[in-house]
C-alpha cells in the first residue's frame, strides 16, 4: 500500500490555552508601557495618575452602596420594676385605660401610672438607682425615664396625691433625678433622699430633703435645701416657705426582716427596741404595729432614753418606727418601718428547702428566681421578696447596684423557725 498522500486540502492546528494567550497579552502590554515610558515619559506619568484617579472614584461610588454605619442611637426609654409590694396597689400603662394589680413582674415605663390603697405600698426602682417607696394612699405618674449612650439618665415622677419617699443613686454627671409636685420641680443631687407629701385636697405641698442636696425651682423662684429643710406652698402663693426639720433617730434593733426566737413553749417575748441618740430631742416616740400602715397601733410609748425594753409581745409579726421630738413638743417624721417576727424555737434542727436559679443580670440589676417551702417568706439582701407563688416559687429584680464585685444573699424563713440562707457573687462591669 502506497504512504504518499492523497490530493486534496489540509488544516493544521496548534492547542493554545487560554492562560497561555493572557500571559502573551500581560508581556505585550508591559513591553508596550516600557517603551512609551521611555519615547514619552511625562505622558505616561499622567495617563497613570488619572488611571488611579478612576479607580479610586469608582471604589468610592461602589463602597456608596453599602449601608451607612449606625450613628449613635438616640436616648432609649428605660424600664423600672417594682421591687416591694404590700396591700392595694394597681397600675394603668401609659398606652391603656384600664386598670391592673400591680407585680414585681410588670415594668414600669413612660407615663405609666401607680396607685396605692388605704392599705397598700410599693417600692419602685429605676435603672439610675433612684428609688421611690410610694405610701398609702397615693398616685404617681411616671413622666420620664431614658438614658442615653453617655449613661446618663434621666428620670422624672410627679406625685399627683400622696407621700413618697424617694432616694437617687449614684448617676454620673449631666444625668437628673426629679419629682414634679403641685407645679414644683425638685432636682435631687446624687446620693440624696427626700419626702414629698401632695395633699389637692387641702392645698398643701411638701418638699423635705433629709440627705444630700436639691434644687427646688417653682415660678422662676430657685431655692436650694441641705439636709433636713424643706419648702411648703399653697397653689395661691407666690413663693415657697422655707424651714429646718429635727431629723428622727435610726432605728437599731430589731433589725429589719430579722426573727426574734422564742424559748419552746413561750406564748410572748420580751424585746428590746435600740435607736440611734438625736443630740437635740428631749424625747422620742416607739410605735409598734402588725401591719405598715399603723392603721392599728398596738403600741404607742414617749421616752426619753434611745432604748427600751417592751415584754409581752405574742409569737407573730410587727412593724415599729421612731420619732424624735424637740422641748416644745413638735414631732420629726417618722423613721423607716423596721419588720421582725417573732418565732418560737423548735427544739429539733428544723430544715428547710431553698434553691436558687442562676441569676440574670439587665445592667446593674440583677434577677433573682428561686423555689422554697410553701408559705416561707424570702428575703434578698434584706428586702422581702413581695410575692412568692402557692408553689413556693418567688422572682425578684434587685435595687440597682454598684459597679464590681457584689454578693447576693438570699434566706428562706418558714414559720417553725426554719432558716436557710444562699450566698453568690456577682460582678456588675
Amino acid at each position: 500500500m502506497s504512504n504518499r498522500p492523497k490530493p486534496g486540502v489540509y488544516v493544521a492546528w496548534k492547542t493554545v490555552t487560554y492562560r497561555s494567550v493572557i500571559v502573551a497579552l500581560l508581556g505585550a502590554t508591559v513591553i508596550f508601557l516600557f517603551l512609551m515610558h521611555v519615547v514619552f515619559p511625562q505622558f505616561t506619568d499622567s495617563t497613570v495618575k488619572a488611571a488611579g484617579r478612576i479607580s479610586s472614584n469608582l471604589l468610592e461610588k461602589v463602597a456608596g452602596l453599602a449601608p451607612p454605619l449606625k450613628q449613635p442611637s438616640a436616648p432609649v426609654a428605660k424600664q423600672a420594676y417594682f421591687t416591694a409590694l404590700d396591700g392595694t396597689v394597681r397600675v394603668r400603662k401609659g398606652s391603656g385605660t384600664t386598670w391592673i394589680n400591680a407585680d414585681s413582674r410588670v415594668p414600669l415605663e413612660k407615663g405609666d401610672v401607680v396607685q396605692t390603697g388605704s392599705e397598700g405600698m410599693a417600692k419602685i426602682v429605676f435603672n439610675d438607682g433612684t428609688n421611690y417607696m410610694v405610701k398609702q394612699d397615693s398616685l404617681i405618674v411616671i413622666e420620664e425615664n431614658s438614658a442615653n449612650d453617655q449613661q446618663q439618665t434621666n428620670v422624672a415622677v410627679a406625685v399627683t396625691t400622696g407621700t413618697v419617699d424617694l432616694s437617687t443613686g449614684t448617676y454620673v454627671q449631666g444625668s437628673k433625678s426629679q419629682v414634679i409636685v403641685a407645679g414644683a420641680k425638685a432636682s435631687l443631687a446624687p446620693e440624696s433622699s427626700a419626702m414629698v407629701h401632695n395633699n389637692p385636697a387641702d392645698d398643701q405641698h411638701e418638699i423635705l430633703v433629709k440627705k444630700g442636696s436639691g434644687d427646688i425651682e417653682r415660678n422662676g423662684e430657685v431655692i436650694r435645701l441641705a439636709s433636713w429643710e424643706k419648702v411648703s406652698f399653697q397653689s395661691a402663693s407666690k413663693t415657697m416657705e422655707r424651714a429646718t426639720e429635727m431629723g428622727p433617730p435610726t432605728p437599731i434593733s430589731p433589725g429589719n426582716m430579722m426573727p426574734v426566737f422564742a424559748n419552746p413553749g413561750e406564748k410572748s417575748k420580751e424585746v428590746e427596741f435600740t435607736w440611734s441618740a438625736v443630740p437635740s430631742a428631749a424625747g422620742y416616740r416607739l410605735r409598734i404595729a402588725h401591719n405598715p400602715y399603723f392603721s392599728s397601733v398596738l403600741l404607742d410609748r414617749k421616752v426619753s432614753t434611745a432604748s427600751v425594753v417592751v415584754t409581752g409581745l405574742p409569737i407573730g409579726a410587727y412593724y415599729w418606727s421612731i420619732q424624735s421630738y424637740d422641748s416644745a413638743g413638735k414631732e420629726s417624721i417618722e423613721s423607716e418601718k423596721n419588720r421582725f417576727t417573732i418565732i418560737a424555737k423548735s427544739k429539733e434542727r428544723v430544715d428547710i428547702a431553698l434553691d436558687i436559679e442562676p441569676f440574670v443580670q439587665h445592667g446593674h440589676v440583677i434577677e433573682v428566681t428561686g423555689k422554697t417551702e410553701v408559705g416561707a417568706r424570702v428575703m434578698v439582701n434584706g428586702m422581702e421578696v413581695p410575692f412568692v407563688g402557692d408553689d413556693g416559687k418567688f422572682h425578684y429584680f434587685t435595687p440597682p447596684l454598684s459597679a464590681g464585685e457584689n454578693i447576693i444573699t438570699v434566706t428562706a424563713q418558714n414559720s417553725r423557725g426554719g432558716v436557710m440562707t444562699r450566698q453568690a457573687k456577682v460582678v456588675i462591669q
